[in-house]
């Protein structure tokens, strides 16, 4: 049995249906019980539990092959990353009391970055993870593919805000897809103690590529502009940040290079899905809406 956190959302759920399709029994670890009841049609065990919840999780993760553990993003922390403190004191309180056979954790790129920034809530919970006597991988994709979820309707538009700069610069991202495929495989792997695996797409990305790229398939010019960085704390505020200044240092970092894979680009594994099917999935989506 693997549990996995997470599935109602794209990763997740992604996991969850390649270790389905490889005959693995799932167990699905929702919130809400309600809203994981698809997942039950599939044949998975169905589980309430909150990350926050330690009793919970435990039950969750109890006698499990392995665990997936996704945590909710949270694009607005305190200044002090406390959400992120807590969270790991509870997964590793949970996980130390189930002793599953081996847990992958889904990091990020960066996580290993000295600087503090908006990706440091992923270095706290690996720090307090790496104290546990089990197996544990932590996955560290790049930047996601479908964040372009919110370029689409500027796209449309003929023109792309860019945050990532400058536009010509080479990004690391990565589509869920090869996350969940990643994950899935790496749960059936057999390893000891903790290891770190590095995953990003086919090639790097550009932001002027994905202007490109919308242009092809929208079928009509589209550029792309960079956004000044003196306007970015006003323009997060007026979105409703509290506390934009850990976005802006996650940004900063992509931009000046100290944000990337401990191993370089050469030693990241490579997924298979490219910013083109990514794209056109998005599209696709938008227009059954």
């Amino acid at each position: 049995m693997f549990a996995i956190t997470g599935i109602t959302g794209n990763v997740g759920g992604e996991v969850a249906r390649n270790l389905l399709a490889a005959g693995r029994p799932v167990r699905a670890v929702v919130r809400d019980v309600r809203k994981g009841e698809a997942w039950a049609k599939r044949g998975c065990d169905l589980v309430g539990a909150d990350i926050n919840e330690a009793a919970a999780l435990t039950a969750a993760f109890k006698g499990s092959e392995g665990v997936f553990v996704l945590v909710p993003p949270n694009f607005d922390p305190s200044p002090d990353f406390r959400e992120a403190r807590t969270t790991a004191a509870t997964l590793s309180s949970a996980l130390d009391a189930a002793r599953p056979g081996k847990v992958v954790y889904l990091s990020t790129i960066g996580a290993q970055a000295t600087h503090s920034n908006l990706l440091s809530q992923h270095a706290i919970i690996e720090h307090a993870l790496r104290k546990l006597s089990l197996p544990i991988t932590f996955l560290r994709p790049g930047w996601f593919m479908e964040n372009s979820t919110w370029d689409l309707a500027p796209a449309k538009n003929g023109v792309i805000p860019s945050y990532l700069q400058p536009l010509d610069k080479p990004v690391p991202m990565v589509a869920t897809a090869d996350i969940g495929r990643s994950a899935a495989e790496l749960l059936q792997e057999t390893w000891s103690e903790h290891r770190v695996v590095e995953l990003e797409g086919p090639q790097r990305v550009t932001p002027n590529e994905i202007a490109s790229t919308f242009a092809h398939l929208l079928g009509r010019p589209v550029r792309v502009e960079a956004v000044a960085r003196e306007t970015w704390q006003s323009l997060f505020k007026l979105q409703g940040m509290r506390n934009p200044t850990p976005r802006i240092q996650m940004l900063d970092g992509f931009n000046e290079g100290w944000i990337e894979f401990e191993g370089g680009e050469v030693g990241s594994r490579k997924g298979n899905v490219t910013l083109q099917t990514v794209l056109r999935t998005l599209i696709e989506r938008e227009s059954k809406l």
